[in-house]
Formats: C-alpha cells, sequence, structure tokens
C-alpha cells in the first residue's frame, strides 16, 4: 500500500514539472541576439505605430528586438497601443480604459498614417504575440498598474515566451508581476531622469534590463561597464541619428530603440551584427 501511494505521489509530481520542463525543453536551443536594434512600436517610420503591419514589416526587416506597448480596455481586454486615447492614432475619440474591445476594433488605426493602411485593426496582445518570432526579445512596456502587469506576465507564460519577453515598468508593477510568475524578466523603468539613481535602482531591484535615455553623456561606456558587470543589458531610447547608433554600441549599449528600423539596420551591419532571421512557433512545431 505505502509503495503505491509513493508512485502516485511521484506521478502526480512529475506531472506538476511538465509545464516548467517543456517551456526550458523549448527555449534549450533558442539563440537570442547579444545586441541589435529595438523596432520601437514596430517599424513605426513607414507603418501606423503598433499595429501588425509595423511589427511584420520589423520582423522582415531583422530587427533583434521589438517594442509595444499594453493596455487595458474598460471590459479588461488587452490592447497594443501606445497612447492613453485612441485619437491620435485612429478615427475615433476617448481613453483606451473608457472603451470596450468591440469598439477599439471597430477603429481604423492606418488611414492617418496612409491610405494603404486604411481599415487596419489596434490589435489584442494575442495578436501581436502570434505574428512573433521565438528568437527576438520582445520589449513590452505596461500603461498602467492593476491587474494589467499579472495578466501580461501571465499571457507571456502560457504563451511559452519567458525566454525572450521582459516588461517595462516601474517597482511597484514589476514586484506584482514576479509575485505572479516568478521567472518574468523586467526592465526597470523607474527614476529615469537621473542615471546614477536610476542604474543604482536597476542593480538594486535585480532587472535583466534599463532603458537610458537622450542624452547620450561621456559617462556612458561608464554606466553599460558598471551594469553589464551585473549582467544587466542595456537598451537606449532613442535615435534615428546612424552616427549616434554607431556611438551607442561602441558605449557598449546593447539595443538601441530606433523608428525607422528598415534603414537603419545597415548600420548595424556595419558594426558587425548582421540582421535576425526570424524563427516561428510553427517552424519549430513542425520541426
Amino acid at each position: 500500500m505505502n509503495r503505491r501511494i509513493f508512485l502516485i505521489l511521484g506521478l502526480f509530481t512529475l506531472l506538476a514539472l511538465v509545464p516548467v520542463l517543456s517551456q526550458e525543453l523549448y527555449e534549450s536551443d533558442i539563440i537570442l541576439p547579444e545586441r541589435g536594434l529595438c523596432a520601437h512600436r514596430g517599424a513605426m517610420a513607414t507603418h501606423p505605430e503598433n499595429t501588425i503591419p509595423a511589427f511584420r514589416e520589423a520582423v522582415i526587416a531583422g530587427a533583434h528586438m521589438l517594442e509595444f506597448d499594453v493596455f487595458l480596455t474598460r471590459d479588461n481586454h488587452m490592447v497594443v497601443i501606445h497612447d492613453d486615447s485612441v485619437d491620435r492614432t485612429t478615427n475615433g475619440t476617448g481613453k483606451v480604459s473608457d472603451l470596450t474591445l468591440e469598439q477599439i476594433k471597430s477603429l481604423d488605426a492606418g488611414s492617418w498614417k496612409s491610405p494603404e493602411f486604411a481599415g487596419t485593426e489596434i490589435p489584442t496582445l494575442d495578436e501581436v504575440l502570434a505574428v512573433m518570432p521565438v528568437n527576438v526579445w520582445l520589449n513590452i512596456h505596461l500603461k498602467g498598474e492593476g491587474s494589467l502587469p499579472v495578466m501580461v506576465a501571465e499571457k507571456i507564460a502560457s504563451e511559452n515566451r519567458l525566454h525572450q519577453a521582459f516588461l517595462a515598468c516601474g517597482r511597484k508593477a514589476a514586484d506584482l508581476a514576479r509575485r505572479s510568475v516568478p521567472g518574468i524578466m523586467i526592465c526597470n523603468m523607474d527614476r529615469q531622469n537621473d542615471n546614477m539613481d536610476y542604474i543604482n535602482e536597476t542593480i538594486e531591484s535585480e532587472a535583466e534590463f534599463i532603458q537610458l535615455t537622450q542624452p547620450i553623456t561621456p559617462l556612458l561606456s561608464d554606466y553599460t561597464r558598471r551594469l553589464k558587470e551585473k549582467g544587466i543589458r542595456v537598451n537606449f531610447f532613442g535615435t534615428d541619428s546612424p552616427e549616434e547608433i554607431r556611438l551607442l554600441f561602441k558605449s557598449g549599449v546593447d539595443f538601441p530603440l530606433v523608428n525607422d528600423i528598415i534603414h537603419l539596420m545597415k548600420i548595424a551591419g556595419e558594426t558587425g551584427i548582421p540582421p535576425a532571421i526570424p524563427q516561428f512557433k510553427s517552424q519549430r512545431q513542425e520541426g
């Protein structure tokens, strides 16, 4: 009897470990870029920002990291949009948090950029993740606290994206996300106005990423050296200047955020960084 109980308990233990083991096996042979360009809101220089066409174009261009923003709708759906209102990037008006998903999906989020993008929708987080490769970084900027950090972290975990996705957020949101999903990576966004306080806070919080900002200072190399000693990857917001991108890479920045990903990939190539060759879930499942 004791042997049978032991075997049953052992079986339940193994079953509980299956999700963890499958995630580890899934990501074990995925190689993520060490350095490169981050497509800020997708290929936003040429396509409507934070939309599926913008993300697809950035992936085709070979972006090494993709950045996008997530808000909650009134009925608690996660949608990808930068502003807290739909006014600037759609034909509608109103705050995202005051609109339902159905209302948001009825809006045209493409015509403001160009007639060729007429009818483009504001995407949900699910829709964005569905077009993302598994071998590039996903820089997910949380717009809001409340239940959003936990919802996004749990979605990332359920989609087997913990190896590549990180949440750009403040300390409070990071703590909520980590309590729910201990393996979630964080880019600390607190105290960005003072570089030394920001760096110290990021190290103390054990974040995996930091996002330094303009201006580019003579101390940048010292900042990046200290951060890398602690194993922290360095993002930088933001520039579309080829000269500044060269300087950022030379100063130890890992991922500058750029709007014009298509034209600036050439600059990354000149510094020895080839375009990312995207791999998708479907390819891995077929293999």
